[in-house]
């Protein structure tokens, strides 16, 4: 009984990371037509299509570039998934897939189309680094400042090197700051406010 509560535990405490896994894996095998259908796209987004600010976080580039970030999610959630509650989780995936879409629309009109969950994975990555901060974990300023070195080599030099060579295809690294942005800024509101700060700390 004892093993069986532990393997329902541990599967409910993954089932945010599978359910965006399984999402993004059937966006990949919907083809082009689904990329089409789903991907950010400046003018289809302009012309009412609002669904694309948060369904293009589930389109990539092709297999390797959503293998690279399946891998980052499976990190993240392996390092931070412990840090906040499940609902916060939740909130803060919606939050950041919906703001990283609005940041591109409103602050990058040169930007037509972008794919990929790597903009939502810095927001997810900062804010799990702040909540165990927060309960005093040694290792989260660690990664803390990693996370703000490599947005900020980001915004002066681009990416990182290799990095859309192994993507397949340009890297957005504004994405990445306004997920990065969002994350912050949400996780700050659910550690300062006591009642919040009871409910979705982990």
């Amino acid at each position: 009984m004892q093993s069986n509560s532990r393997m329902m535990t541990g599967f409910y405490h993954w089932g945010i990371p599978l359910s965006l896994a399984a999402s993004a894996l059937l966006v990949m095998l919907l083809g082009e037509d689904g990329e089409a259908l789903l991907r950010y796209q400046r003018s289809e987004i302009l012309n009412g299509e609002g669904w694309r600010l948060l369904s293009g976080h589930l389109v990539h580039l092709g297999w390797s570039h959503l293998s690279m970030n399946l891998l980052a999610l499976a990190l993240v959630w392996a390092l931070l998934g412990d840090t906040l509650t499940l609902a916060a989780w939740l909130l803060l995936l919606l939050s950041c897939a919906l703001f990283d879409g609005l940041g591109l629309l409103l602050l990058n009109p040169g930007v037509e189309w972008y794919v990929g969950l790597s903009g939502v994975l810095h927001g997810l990555f900062l804010a799990g680094s702040l909540a165990g901060l927060a309960s005093g974990r040694r290792d989260a300023l660690l990664l803390l400042s990693a996370l703000v070195a490599k947005l900020a080599w980001e915004q002066l030099a681009g990416p990182l090197p290799g990095s859309e060579a192994a993507a397949g295809g340009p890297v957005v690294v504004d994405a990445h700051l306004y997920g990065a942005i969002t994350g912050g800024v949400s996780a700050a509101l659910m550690l300062v406010v006591p009642r919040w700060r009871r409910r979705f700390l982990g």
